[in-house]
């Protein structure tokens, strides 16, 4: 059964990226392990904001080098003039209709397969609307002090969830949690 999960990297004070809005500390400690290659063979498509998507250096480089191949779905109000590139496996969609499109959307796409949904603000939208099924949270090794924190402005939710495992790497700690509905 496919799901739809929000996976970040936190720093310990739950910190999504530093104070000048930079997240490379965050993943100085990154170890690629068995459960990083099962969870991209299980994944079908990916939904993210357009800072997350912006943040690669060139948006042509998702093509070529991006981890996730499949269909990209960016949430946006404005989407580029230019389209990137895009190859068999890897398009790229820019909905300007809200999470609740880019989910169906991204779930059609996914054909089966599960839905990454990456970044902080379309990380809150997708939890405000109740769509999230799983949480994959990596905590990293680092205080960051400032920064722009994941589960800010969800002060008018409680949401329970029910852990399902967790992974020790040397320097990180890996959490699955299933929203419990």
């Amino acid at each position: 059964m496919s799901k739809v999960y929000l996976g970040m990297t936190l720093s310990i004070d739950g910190f999504v990226n530093d104070r000048k809005g930079k997240f490379d500390k965050l993943f100085a400690s990154f170890e690629p392990n068995e459960e990083l290659a099962v969870m991209l063979k299980n994944t079908g498509a990916v939904v993210m904001g357009r800072n997350t998507f912006e943040e690669a250096d060139d948006t042509d480089s998702y093509a070529d080098s991006y981890e996730f191949q499949v269909p990209l779905f960016v949430l946006t109000e404005r989407p580029p003039t230019k389209h990137p590139k895009e190859n068999d496996k890897l398009t790229v969609t820019f909905v300007t209709d809200g999470i609740e499109s880019a989910i169906k959307q991204a779930r059609i796409a996914a054909k089966g397969k599960d839905v990454a949904v990456m970044g902080a603000n379309v990380g809150r939208q997708l939890l405000k609307a109740n769509l999230a099924d799983e949480l994959q949270i990596t905590l990293a090794p680092i205080l960051l002090g400032k920064g722009l924190r994941l589960f800010e402005h969800l002060e008018d939710l409680e949401i329970h969830l029910e852990k399902q495992r967790t992974i020790e790497t040397k320097q990180q700690v890996k959490i699955w949690y299933k929203v419990i509905r």
